[in-house]
């Protein structure tokens, strides 16, 4: 008697994991996601680029400058406004490129932190639906949609590759490029050198480092 009542909550929360919403990302993206979350020892995050038919298939992950550490990511305000700019000018719909939310973390665990969780709350309150993706350092993942409208609920995400899409060759040396151009990694342990942040020339916090340079200093090297 106590087995047979074991299996029927088995089979429900297998129904119940059958049924859940899947976000679909194509090979292209999907590899490039691994690719940035293996460029540096920090977090890194972008913005998803949705299929016009499908909003739950990314098909692409763009970066915008920003300043990680191996907890956080903190996007520059002015380049996500660029970032929308562009978009909109290339004739994407903002529900396309301003509503999936993707970042990595450096450790074995994919579950968002407090920070993940107030800057969901803050920064993707205001679309109608919004999602926050994450992929952790050995393959773990998490995924959530909120709906932000009506009775505001969240639902969480299972994950597919879809292998049967057209996709692109793989291109990482561009995605490092893109990479090395948006990401500046907090140093706590800097020596204090001062590096340019891509083309922008101001002067930043010197315990500030640009991706390309990570490798080279005291907080890697100990």
């Amino acid at each position: 008697m106590i087995a047979l009542k074991n299996k029927k909550p088995n089979r429900s929360r297998r129904r119940q994991r059958r049924a859940r919403p899947r976000l679909r990302f194509s090979p292209y993206a999907w590899a490039k996601l691994l690719c940035l979350r293996d460029a540096g020892p920090s977090e890194v995050g972008g913005f998803g680029i949705s299929d016009a038919n499908d909003p739950l298939l990314v098909i692409d992950i763009e970066l915008v400058r920003q300043r990680c550490t191996a907890v956080t990511v903190e996007f520059d305000d002015e380049s996500v406004a660029d970032f929308f700019d562009q978009q909109v000018d290339e004739g994407r719909m903002p529900d396309q490129f301003g509503r999936i939310w993707i970042h990595t973390h450096p450790g074995c665990s994919a579950m968002p932190s407090g920070t993940d969780e107030e800057t969901f709350d803050r920064a993707f309150c205001s679309p109608d639906w919004a999602v926050m993706f994450i992929l952790a350092q050995h393959g773990a993942t998490y995924g959530r949609l909120r709906y932000n409208v009506g009775p505001s609920t969240s639902v969480r995400l299972g994950l597919d590759i879809d292998y049967t899409l057209d996709f692109p060759a793989t291109d990482p040396d561009a995605w490092l490029d893109e990479y090395e151009n948006n990401v500046r990694i907090h140093d706590p342990f800097s020596s204090g050198r001062i590096f340019d942040y891509g083309a922008d020339d101001s002067i930043l916090d010197p315990m500030d480092i640009d991706a390309a340079a990570w490798h080279a200093n005291e907080w890697v090297a100990s």
